[in-house]
């Protein structure tokens, strides 16, 4: 998800420090213009906004705070957070480094809409500490939608994201009800995505041709996500309804 955020950024003109952290990463990093660095902090050395995109929330604690990233960012510069999961980790984050900025800005897309401009933001946070930050996001992200304070973004992602596996596990059940009925699931996927079942879930599962096989390319990092959903439900006693079951027929726990 990073490199063509990186690549993106220098199109647009900006200077760019990023991280490598192998000598092959450096070289390529280098070769496509930006500026490369050996660790996380040097890569905040001067800037006015730091994106971070890394896989898993504890991954963003241990570089913003063990790491050192928020220390060595400028004062009034600001913080992007790209990385899906608890609401908490940004506002703690921001609670660490007042002088600065924070940004919950967890993406909604893959690889392929980053790299034309067009992947979904999600963003909390102050709006004077946006439209700081506009500049650099609107390099790769369209659109970008501003959806209340810290934590909003995470929070507005992890339902999209619950309803996303519930839809996945709904049309596996929907599989095994048309196979029941003598309808084969190739014939089952061509076809629901022109009636009133039509769904994002179910476009891209039949291009896919199999359900089970679009679970199992998303497991990995949809998986993750229901996790942070369903702790932070848990701790706010907030049920997930009708998505729990849903998303079990997938086992996504």
């Amino acid at each position: 998800m990073g490199r063509p955020m990186v690549d993106r950024l220098i199109a647009a003109g900006h200077q760019v420090q990023v991280l490598g952290r192998t000598p092959a990463a450096r070289d390529s990093l280098q070769r496509a213009g930006a500026h490369p660095v050996p660790r996380a902090a040097a890569a905040a050395d001067g800037a006015d906004v730091v994106c971070l995109c890394v896989f898993k929330d504890d991954q963003v604690t241990q570089i913003c705070l063990d790491e050192g990233l928020i220390q060595a960012m400028p004062e009034g510069s600001v913080l992007v957070l790209h990385t899906t999961g608890s609401p908490r980790t940004a506002q703690a984050i921001a609670a660490a480094r007042r002088a600065i900025g924070v940004l919950d800005a967890p993406v909604s897309g893959g690889p392929h809409d980053i790299a034309a401009g067009h992947v979904t933001l999600l963003i909390g946070g102050e709006a004077a500490d946006l439209d700081r930050a506009r500049p650099v996001l609107q390099s790769y992200g369209d659109p970008l939608l501003h959806v209340g304070p810290l934590g909003a973004g995470q929070a507005v992602k992890l339902v999209n994201n619950a309803v996303f596996a519930a839809n996945i596990g709904l049309l596996a059940d929907a599989v095994q009800l048309g196979a029941q009925l003598g309808v084969e699931e190739s014939v089952l996927l061509n076809a629901l995505p022109h009636g009133s079942a039509a769904s994002r879930a179910l476009a891209i599962a039949a291009t896919r041709g199999s359900v089970t096989q679009f679970a199992e390319a998303v497991r990995e990092f949809l998986a993750k996500d229901v996790a942070v959903v369903r702790q932070v439900a848990a701790d706010l006693n907030a049920p997930l309804g009708a998505l729990d079951p849903a998303i079990d027929a997938l086992q996504f726990k």
